[in-house]
């Protein structure tokens, strides 16, 4: 199964400098969803003439469907083919997508209701990293 982000199968092109993205996942058979982020990348290191250095590394993006385990189970039950994956957001840093995260989630009032998979928000935003770029 694709991301798909304005009806298009997420391509590197359409990455471009992004840093993650906010995602829903529906499952098709209960219009049940689960609203989540992720990061293109993560930190990891390389050893150099015996020197440690930091660096990013692929986070397994492409394969991710989200940390709710009772979601993870329905996927494993279900099977992949029945569910969708929508990147709704696309976020130039880390607060962006916790920020636009939490503002779907209580938007949604997805930890009011059974028709969400979420359980919990958990949210650490700088405010001069989303103050200029709400659309």
């Amino acid at each position: 199964m694709m991301w798909i982000y304005k009806d298009t199968e997420i391509t590197p092109e359409v990455i471009g400098d992004s840093y993650g993205f906010v995602y829903i996942i529906t499952n098709k058979l209960t219009s049940r969803r689960y609203i989540g982020r992720k990061y293109f990348t993560k930190a990891g290191y390389k050893t150099t003439n015996g020197k440690r250095k930091k660096i990013r590394v692929s986070s397994g993006w492409e394969n991710y469907w989200g940390s709710n385990k009772v979601l993870l189970d329905d996927v494993k039950k279900l099977g992949e083919e029945n569910f969708t994956r929508l990147i709704i957001k696309l976020c130039r840093n880390r607060s962006e997508c916790a920020y636009w995260e939490t503002h779907y989630i209580f938007q949604c009032e997805a930890l009011l209701s059974d028709r969400f998979y979420n359980e919990w928000v958990s949210c650490k935003i700088s405010k001069r990293n989303v103050i200029d770029k709400k659309t």
